[in-house]
Order: structure tokens, then C-alpha cells, then sequence
């Protein structure tokens, strides 16, 4: 539906709006500690208030939006990156030992939930930024593989693939030429739904402690570091979780949204209703 696609656009608009003017502009300096504020309530100086180390809660959320697109775009560009040439060929050999290999490879991978992947990896390489993106990452991985996979399998029995190959064009340029910008549009859907997914287990690995480290601003950590309050000062908590939900329900709407606007068959059952 459009509304979906509207709404979802809105919502991301805000927050890549949010991550963008933090980086000329913030209320206050969100790293700042300022014992003489702290707690201090919404209103003011301080529109939402402060935390318990007497930072702005505002601020906080501006650059943890930040934070959150940033894991977000790498996780999902290394998950695209890799996944979408090896289902491409994976798909265009579909009975082959090279797509089986792939697949198996992928069914493995899949088997490992990006959580458990971060905490490996931090165990080995030290929590942080850099390896909640690597974890998510290659996490997400198997999903643009499978996708790419199914579309390929659906072009290459097309008619214009047959001409393509009865012209003596090779397999590289009818992946480039043909297979690539045909499944584009699924492509872009699995990439919005994958940003929310993303966003979600930046969250819980910040709140765990496996992701972006203190002092930088992240909306994980602020829901861990509000947890102690949270019967005595629980806007400390809603704030940060209204973020996440609003962010993750806005790429949600948004993937569902460019699915209905750039799925033929969806748009010709509309047409026909």
C-alpha cells in the first residue's frame, strides 16, 4: 500500500534527518558529564530531560541515530557486497556442484545469529563499532544470497537470457546486462528490511555490551545504562526504545512499501481490483 510506503519514508526521513544535523548541530554536548543536572526532568534547557550522569537525553538520541544508520549502511553494503554475487552465481548454475557448495556454505552461515557471531567475535577481537558491523554483517549475508539466488533462477528462463546467450554473450555480461538490473527491486526491498533488522541487533549488542563503546552515543547502551532507573525515572528507557521501535517500524513499512510500488505482479492485481 502506499500509506505504507509514505509512513516508512517519513519515519526514515527523521531519523537519517536527526543523523545529519547532529553532526553540525546538538543541543548540548551529548558526552558531557554535568553532575549539577543530573536527572534533571523534560523542559527547559533540557527537552528530554538528562540521564543519570547529567548528559542530554536529546543530543544522546541525535547521535545515537547516527551511530545506528552507520552500523546499518556497512552491515547491510557487506551483507549485500558479498551475498548478491554469490547467489547471482548460484542461480545461474542452479544444478551445478559450484551452487550447491554456495548454498551449504550458506546454510552454515545462517545457523549463527548475528549475536552469537559479535560475541565471538568481540571475544577474539574486542567488542566494539567495528565488529557489531562485521558480526551483523556477515550475519545477513545468507538472506541476500537466497534472494538473489530465487530471482536469478526466474530471469535466466526468460526469453531475452536465450537471446542473450544465442548472441554468444558471456556469462559475466548477461549477469551484468540482464540478471542484475532484473532483480534490483528485490534487491532494494531486502536491504530496507534488513536495515531494521540491523538496527535492532546494534541495539541489543550495544545493550549487551558487544557494541559501541562508551563515550560515543548509542541507543542500546542508553536502555542499558537506564535499566537501574528504570521504576524511578523510566523516561530514561522510553526515549531510546521509542527510537528503536519508530526506526525499525519505518524500514519496515519502507521495505513493504517499495515491494507493493516495484513488484509487476502486485502492481497488475492492483490494477486489476
Amino acid at each position: 500500500m502506499r500509506g505504507n510506503l509514505v509512513i516508512g519514508a517519513v519515519l526514515v526521513g527523521l531519523t537519517v534527518l536527526a543523523a545529519l544535523v547532529s553532526f553540525v548541530w546538538t543541543p548540548h554536548d551529548p558526552t558531557l558529564v554535568d553532575a549539577a543536572h543530573r536527572l534533571a526532568p523534560p523542559g527547559g534547557d533540557y527537552l528530554l530531560g538528562t540521564d543519570k550522569f547529567g548528559r542530554d537525553t536529546f543530543s544522546q538520541l541525535m547521535v545515537g541515530a547516527r551511530t545506528t544508520l552507520y552500523v546499518g549502511i556497512v552491515a547491510v553494503g557487506i551483507a549485500a557486497l558479498v551475498g548478491t554475487p554469490l547467489g547471482m552465481v548460484a542461480g545461474m548454475t542452479p544444478h551445478g556442484w559450484l551452487s550447491e557448495l554456495i548454498m551449504r556454505v550458506n546454510d552454515l552461515v545462517f545457523a549463527f545469529p548475528a549475536l552469537l557471531l559479535a560475541v565471538m567475535l568481540g571475544a577474539v577481537y574486542g567488542a566494539g563499532t567495528l565488529t557489531a558491523m562485521i558480526a551483523i554483517g556477515v550475519a545477513t549475508v545468507p538472506a541476500f544470497a537466497r534472494i538473489a539466488r530465487a530471482a536469478t533462477m526466474q530471469v535466466m528462463v526468460t526469453d531475452y537470457i536465450l537471446a542473450a546467450r544465442a548472441a554468444g554473450r558471456g556469462r559475466i555480461a548477461i549477469a551484468a546486462r540482464h540478471v542484475l538490473p532484473n532483480i534490483g527491486s528485490m534487491l532494494i526491498v531486502q536491504a530496507s528490511v534488513s536495515f531494521a533488522i540491523a538496527i535492532l541487533a546494534e541495539a541489543a549488542l550495544s545493550f549487551l555490551g558487544f557494541g559501541t563503546r562508551p563515550p560515543t552515543p548509542s541507543w542500546g547502551r542508553m536502555l542499558q545504562e537506564a535499566q537501574e532507573l528504570l521504576f524511578s525515572t523510566p523516561r530514561l528507557a522510553l526515549w531510546p526504545g521509542l527510537a528503536i521501535a519508530l526506526a525499525v517500524l519505518g524500514f519496515n513499512l519502507l521495505g513493504d512499501g517499495l515491494r507493493d510500488h516495484l513488484d509487476p505482479k502486485l502492481r497488475r492485481i492492483r490494477a486489476e481490483r
